[in-house]
């Protein structure tokens, strides 16, 4: 069922058809098979190599669902609330309002590239953790912010699909001079209202 790699997987770039394939749902079984802890544990590495904050199956060729997420002390997303490790499989995600605010997001897939996207404020996240037990828990603020990009890997979808305003696609370097300073304090008031 998976391909049994090296544990740091490539990343699959904008424009590879594995990134526009609408991942299939994994079971129980599958999901408890040593290949199927492999692919998890191959994500955790994967991620945390690149720097990521999250990374999905889809992301390293494999078009199951399958995601990770993590912010710790990330270089890349240094503004980001902390989010403990988390597999998520078969994820479910179900706005909570109609609320949502303005996030810029990169991505591992698509390199250097950043843009700000609209994001729901509150979510609920369900799903099965890596021992198929049940997840149900609520996330907010920024925190949802990042597991819905993960999540839409996960449906065929990049956060370049949700950039409603092409004129906010900027290079990372780019944002670092123009927009993070602005960005950081806009951070900081969603996280002050939603604790994430």
């Amino acid at each position: 069922m998976y391909k049994r790699t090296m544990p740091i997987r490539k990343i699959a770039q904008i424009g590879h058809p594995v990134l526009r394939q609408a991942a299939r749902p994994v079971t129980k079984e599958e999901l408890l098979s040593a290949q199927g802890q492999q692919l998890i544990d191959d994500l955790i590495l994967t991620m945390r190599d690149a720097d990521g904050a999250g990374l999905a199956a889809p992301q390293i060729y494999e078009s199951v669902q399958v995601c990770v997420i993590e912010v710790g002390q990330n270089a890349r997303y240094p503004y980001k609330p902390k989010i403990p490790l988390t597999v998520l499989v078969n994820p479910v995600l179900t706005p909570l309002s109609d609320r949502t605010f303005g996030n810029y997001e990169g991505c591992l897939s698509v390199p250097n590239l950043r843009g700000r996207v609209q994001r729901f404020c509150e979510v609920r996240v369900q799903a099965w953790d890596r021992h198929g037990n049940d997840l149900d828990f609520v996330a907010k603020g920024i925190t949802a912010g990042t597991y819905q990009h993960e999540v839409d890997h996960l449906h065929a979808t990049i956060f370049v699909d949700r950039v409603t305003d092409s004129r906010t696609l900027c290079t990372w370097q780019e944002f670092e001079r123009q927009q993070r300073e602005g960005f950081i304090k806009e951070v900081q008031a969603i996280v002050a209202e939603f604790g994430s």
